[in-house]
């Protein structure tokens, strides 16, 4: 088995609804990330998820000198940012684009998939 993250990317601008245009489209879209979730956790493949907040909430820290820098905002500027993740085990590729498939569906977003290194 293998960790896979899967990022879930949407616009960097949104509005109350996030990018669903309506409350109801909204609340479908939380309701089946939620039975998603559920499966995950049910076939073995669950490690953690989560929602972030909005990127114009980010801290970038950067410590590479003798005193850190610290700013305010996303560190990149751009018109896309990831809203939520997972981490998922999975025992090979094919499996995790499956579950992204069914995650991107769930959530009404695009979701990439990143195997993780192996080397921690």
């Amino acid at each position: 088995m293998a960790h896979y993250l899967l990022s879930v990317h949407g616009p960097a601008e949104m509005d109350e609804f996030g990018n669903y245009g309506s409350r109801e489209e909204m609340e479908a879209a939380f309701e089946a990330t939620g039975a998603f979730n559920d499966r995950l956790r049910a076939d073995g493949y669950w490690v953690f998820a989560g929602g972030l907040a909005p990127a114009s909430t980010a801290t970038v820290v950067d410590g590479q000198g003798e005193t850190p820098m610290v700013t305010d905002g996303p560190y990149l500027e751009t018109k896309e940012v990831i809203g939520g993740f997972w981490v998922i085990d999975a025992p090979d590729l094919d499996v995790a684009l499956r579950l992204a498939a069914e995650g991107s569906k769930a959530c009404r977003g695009k979701v990439e998939v990143r195997p993780f290194d192996g080397l921690a």
